[in-house]
């Protein structure tokens, strides 16, 4: 349901769907629960294949982890594999979905503050560092949206 009021003069459009949504000739070109699945699924492929990477090679991780001064490298690289796997499982299976993308916003944030920290660099690796700095800003609020988007009818319930 959408609603308009009216605050000091300006007109606002509220409610918790949109115009494209409530109309029935759109609502079949909006696939939805269909593209919360392949939200999920593209989202998880990003922190699936990191988690393997860290877990298959992980002392390479704890060298990354110590290269970026990540605090206690080890236990830095443990907790990556276990976020990034979990979470990328738990996005793929949609279970706990809002939850675990409120925590994966966070983490990505957090990750890029700690790894991405092109404002400490110069020249061509402080722009790389930007590009990858706010790709994982991007990420957060993409994943922010499916936590309020939910997980779909495609998904499994934990009861």
């Amino acid at each position: 349901m959408i609603s308009i009021f009216r605050s000091f003069g300006i007109t606002y459009l509220s409610g918790s769907s949109s115009p494209l949504k409530d109309d029935p000739m759109f609502a079949s070109l909006l696939p939805r629960d269909a593209l919360l699945l392949s939200g999920r699924l593209l989202m998880a492929v990003l922190f699936l294949v990191m988690g393997w990477g860290k877990l298959a090679d992980f002392q390479s991780a704890v060298s990354y982890m110590v290269q970026t001064g990540a605090p206690l490298p080890t236990l830095s690289a443990v907790l990556a594999i276990v976020v990034e796997l979990g979470a990328g499982l738990a996005l793929i299976a949609g279970v706990l979905v809002e939850p675990v993308a409120i925590i994966l916003a966070v983490y990505t944030v957090i990750t890029g503050l700690i790894g991405h920290h092109f404002w400490t660099m110069s020249g061509m690796l402080r722009y790389d560092m930007m590009i990858h700095f706010y790709k994982n800003i991007s990420i957060a609020g993409g994943l922010l949206i499916l936590a309020s988007a939910g997980a779909g009818r495609f998904a499994l319930r934990l009861r």
